[in-house]
């Protein structure tokens, strides 16, 4: 008990009390399991979402988009919101909103009201995400701290590895209106962590001392969401964005993207300090950052479609696709950090974006044979091997890059650099498959990735091929993408580290 007391006469180490920490811990897993597995079951129920409610290829689009939109670029003011307000008060407040919003998701009568529904789960999980392992490091001690992280780093991978191939599960098994379920599954989990923190967990000290950027997010999201309008378009099946409409939301995107910069240097707390990027391994680290992930997420994304919509595999099936970068993470990431740590992070970030480029070309090659088991799943597992030689290293250059009092912020930028290319990849490859599917498919009623039942035999051969043509063009782009990923890596990153300095 003495030690529970002086935990609490602390609170600028610790807020919470020994014997409550593991609430603390449980809490921030369930929080960001949600947070994780969202996106790789949206992607492997897209198709069944489609079908049920039903979809546009649009709006699909913006099923995925409306949530990350909001995400990405409201993350950073996330963040800041738990340090101003106190992260006990914060996090519960963007669990609640994510909880919420994700049995809207599950009722939603429409498309339309889903997509509402996905724009407010981005804006719980905004405030969600940073405060799960902020929580951990404000409530641990700091010679408890790196094991209560691993305890966490471990639950979410494993949640993150589960939450598709269940999902995929339950849609095989029940059927295609199972996608509702795997939203509502949120409520218990949300459930469980708001009463473990309401009732087992102190509140802690609000500092008062961080202002929110409002002007910036408020900005970065308007130049994000116009972005994404002008190159998905309004919803309706079979509408293209011209090339007029593409231009005016690109040049009106960059107008906006120039005052959130004029805004972040005059702002005396900006979201995003502009000053970081003048050095040139941070800079670099995030353009690849961009480019990488631009390219992960759009094979994440388009790829179940193409299997589940055009090939007919089952979502069962299909989920697997997400285990091997689990597992390859897993096992070979804690490596490729000790190895960046003593030779630089520039050797092992430039050949994993090597052969996620190799892999993802091959795809783009071989795709035509619509082989899922021997043609997609071993170079999905190649990828994923690259990805795991990449993953760790890059944080380590992104952390490594900036002061000591700058690593939280430099971690939050690369975070949503990340989020905000899959928002950026969704929509542009959406334009391509909205585009080139039509012209592939020779006209006719159906869309890319869309599951055709009771078609004629032509049609649905027809309506295949143009699937499987519409997604090698797309994991063309995220190979070229990803080699560009390992030029600026080898140009810009550290080639040398602590073995090589001694």
């Amino acid at each position: 008990m003495a030690e529970a007391a002086s935990d609490i006469a602390a609170p600028s180490r610790t807020f919470c009390p020994r014997q409550r920490r593991r609430f603390v811990l449980v809490a921030a897993i369930l929080a960001s399991s949600m947070g994780f597995i969202d996106g790789s079951i949206v992607s492997i129920a897209t198709p069944a979402i489609r079908a049920t409610l039903p979809a546009t290829l649009a709006e699909a689009l913006w099923i995925s988009n409306a949530y990350m939109l909001f995400l990405s670029s409201l993350i950073l003011i996330g963040g800041a919101a738990g340090d101003r307000y106190g992260l006990r008060r914060v996090f519960m407040i963007g669990i609640c909103v994510f909880t919420v919003a994700s049995i809207l998701c599950a009722i939603a009568p429409n498309a339309e009201a889903l997509i509402v529904a996905r724009a407010v789960k981005g804006i719980g999980a905004a405030i969600m995400v940073p405060g799960s392992l902020a929580i951990i490091a404000k409530a641990y001690p700091a010679d408890e701290r790196g094991k209560a992280i691993g305890i966490w780093a471990a639950a979410s991978a494993l949640t993150t590895a589960a939450g598709p191939i269940l999902g995929g599960a339950a849609l095989s098994v029940l059927g295609d209106s199972a996608w509702r379920l795997l939203f509502a599954i949120n409520l218990p989990f949300g459930a469980i962590a708001l009463a473990m923190l309401w009732f087992l967990v102190p509140p802690d000290e609000a500092t008062g001392r961080r202002r929110l950027d409002l002007v910036g997010g408020g900005l970065i999201t308007l130049a994000l969401f116009v972005l994404a309008f002008g190159l998905t378009g309004g919803g309706g099946e079979g509408s293209v964005p011209g090339a007029g409409a593409v231009t005016l939301a690109i040049g009106l995107c960059a107008v906006l993207v120039v005052l959130f910069i004029w805004w972040e240097r005059r702002c005396t707390a900006p979201m995003v300090p502009l000053t970081l990027f003048a050095n040139r391994a941070f800079s670099g680290a995030n353009m690849l950052t961009f480019t990488l992930y631009f390219g992960l997420s759009a094979m994440l994304f388009y790829l179940p479609m193409t299997v589940i919509g055009g090939w007919g595999v089952t979502e069962a099936a299909a989920s697997l696709m997400f285990v091997p970068i689990t597992v390859m993470v897993g096992l070979f990431s804690g490596r490729a950090g000790d190895y960046a740590d003593r030779h630089g992070p520039a050797w092992p970030v430039t050949a994993g974006s090597l052969i996620v480029a190799m892999s993802y070309g091959v795809l783009a090659l071989t795709v035509q044979t619509q082989n899922y088991w021997l043609g997609v799943m071993p170079l999905m597992a190649i990828s994923a091997f690259g990805m795991a030689l990449l993953v760790s290293p890059l944080s380590t250059a992104v952390m490594t890059s900036v002061d000591d009092d700058d690593t939280g912020t430099a971690s939050g930028i690369n975070n949503a650099v990340s989020r905000m290319a899959g928002l950026v990849a969704v929509a542009a490859m959406g334009l391509l498959a909205a585009a080139l599917y039509p012209v592939l498919m020779g006209g006719g009623e159906t869309s890319f990735g869309e599951i055709v039942e009771n078609a004629a035999p032509s049609v649905a051969r027809a309506h295949a091929d143009a699937t499987t043509l519409t997604f090698a063009a797309i994991a063309g782009v995220t190979a070229v993408l990803s080699a560009v990923s390992a030029a600026i890596a080898w140009t810009t990153l550290p080639r040398s580290g602590k073995a090589d300095a001694g």
